[in-house]
């Protein structure tokens, strides 16, 4: 453990806002979280992983605990699966990586996905047509009322579209320290290759069985291409939800715009494209001062070199506006506001 006071926050967040944090606290260990068990209860603390999904606005934040517990190990394995823990400080990206260089399945089509693994059941994670509770097996946390690490398997989470109980219900409550994922082994693997961009990717490069590692190749490649490197260009990615509206409404919408996409969310329910909706307002590429849109991907919000978080807030906040008044339809941040 260790700790720094008057820190700059840059570094800390994919934004790349440039405010401080008053005191940071590096946490390497699970013991170090019952070492600091007082200043974890303290109403104003913040829990930092990756810094890939919040916006800084307050000028001043303290203090905040930096998780950087490591590790990866099998746990269990079977013929057809192995159960694996990554530790909550591990980089996302390393641990899909790691799970396809050794022959582990199912976890490929979350590649480049930015942020580190402790995140990635907060925010149930997702692309290219699975999400972590699709392969997560449980998660254990540490809990700062009572003071002791409690195991939640996956029913226990209450997984939903980009949500889950340590995003809502738990939220400043449980900090998650490890997780484990179920992944499927060499010779059981089940691809999920069939999503439009993907299956196009994969056909022109003449792929027609594609390996776990094609596929990682391929969705890493995609990616790359809609979203800027956040050493680049300031960003936290996606910044809003994809929103789920009821299926008679998204008809109603259809009959206006004939080419609006949606997808299947459920008995009754569909899912639109954030991105379409504000591309459609004439958004994407927009530049407001030093934030906008990004010019390749209306979805992501962006840091042009000098924009406060407060700058990123208000613009983010015109899109809203923008896309309620054109469709009626409300977009919630992804982003968590700091």
């Amino acid at each position: 453990m260790w700790i720094q006071n008057d820190v700059s926050a840059q570094p800390y967040n994919t934004f790349g806002i440039n405010n401080y944090f008053k005191t940071l606290i590096g946490v390497d260990k699970v013991s170090d979280l019952f070492y600091i068990k007082e200043i974890l209860k303290e109403p104003t603390t913040r829990i930092l992983g990756g810094g890939s999904n919040i916006l800084l606005v307050e000028p001043n934040v303290h203090p905040v605990i930096l998780i950087d517990i490591k590790g990866i190990g099998v746990i269990k394995e079977e013929a057809e699966y192995a159960l694996v823990q990554f530790g909550a400080g591990e980089v996302w990206h390393d641990a899909v990586q790691w799970a396809i260089a050794n022959q582990y399945g199912g976890i490929e089509n979350l590649s480049l996905i930015p942020g580190k693994c402790g995140a990635a059941p907060m925010q149930n994670i997702g692309a290219y047509g699975v999400e972590i509770k699709d392969i997560l097996h449980s998660v254990t946390a540490y809990d700062t009322q009572s003071g002791s690490e409690l195991v939640f398997h996956n029913e226990e989470c209450g997984f939903g579209y980009r949500t889950s109980h340590f995003k809502s219900k738990w939220k400043g409550r449980l900090i998650i320290s490890s997780i484990i994922l179920k992944l499927s082994t060499k010779g059981y693997h089940t691809l999920n290759s069939s999503y439009g961009a993907v299956a196009k990717q994969l056909e022109e490069r003449g792929i027609s069985n594609p390996t776990i590692e094609d596929l990682g190749d391929v969705i890493s490649d995609i990616r790359r291409q809609k979203l800027p490197d956040p050493k680049l260009l300031g960003n936290s990615g996606s910044f809003f939800k994809n929103p789920i509206i009821a299926e008679s409404v998204a008809s109603q919408l259809q009959a206006t715009y004939v080419n609006m996409p949606t997808y299947d969310a459920g008995v009754g329910e569909k899912k639109l494209s954030a991105g379409w909706l504000i591309d459609k307002c004439g958004l994407k590429g927009k530049r407001v001062g030093e934030t906008g849109t990004y010019k390749n991907q209306a979805l992501v919000l962006v840091n042009h070199g000098k924009a406060t978080g407060k700058n990123i807030l208000d613009f983010s906040k015109d899109v809203q506006d923008s896309v309620k008044e054109t469709f009626g339809i409300e977009l919630e941040p992804e982003v968590n506001i700091w």
